[in-house]
């Protein structure tokens, strides 16, 4: 039976250690799904230190920036995945699928639910959470606040438990 965990947080709240240590404690083998694009020597870094957190603790990684519901599908015989991160999905549909709306947003989310719930296993999803500053001067960044938002929301309304993750600490917000 399906299990969807989401795990969202500002930058640097510590939602990613917090989402793999509950991987962890979890049955393997685990998935894990990257969403990140090398983008710049900077990020191949980044990446490479999370692989390297990885390591030995029995993960396999899937690099899928935008077609989650297929990476899903290709995990069905670990019953522990990982997906890190919504944000840079939302991020890679604004920018590789011209995804601009958010009607396309719910739309790729019901499809995303929808797979969820055909993995036999748990599902944790990791998600920044960006509508607690000041609402962006720019259209662009205003469009990306919103459908990460929206985003979000439906995850949130679908997950079996959601936790808010602010300066490494949890608080549980639907258990």
């Amino acid at each position: 039976m399906s299990r969807l965990i989401l795990i969202t947080g500002g930058a640097r709240s510590g939602k990613s250690s917090y989402a793999q240590n509950l991987a962890e404690a979890l049955p393997g083998p685990r998935a894990f799904v990257a969403t990140c694009p090398v983008t710049d020597a900077e990020m191949a870094l980044r990446i490479d230190k999370h692989r390297q957190a990885r390591s030995g603790q029995n993960w396999r990684t899937w690099e899928e920036p935008v077609d989650l519901p297929v990476a899903l599908a290709q995990t069905t015989d670990c019953p522990t995945v990982l997906v890190d991160c919504l944000t840079l999905w939302i991020n890679n549909l604004m920018y590789q699928e011209q995804t601009n709306s958010e009607e396309e947003v719910q739309l790729r989310c019901q499809s995303l639910i929808n797979a969820v719930r055909r993995h036999p296993g748990t599902i944790i999803f990791v998600s920044g959470e960006v509508g607690l500053g000041i609402v962006p001067e720019n259209r662009e960044a205003r469009l990306f606040r919103d459908l990460l938002g929206r985003c979000n929301q439906l995850l949130a309304a679908s997950a079996d438990q959601v936790t808010l993750v602010a300066c490494g600490l949890p608080l549980h917000l639907k258990q």
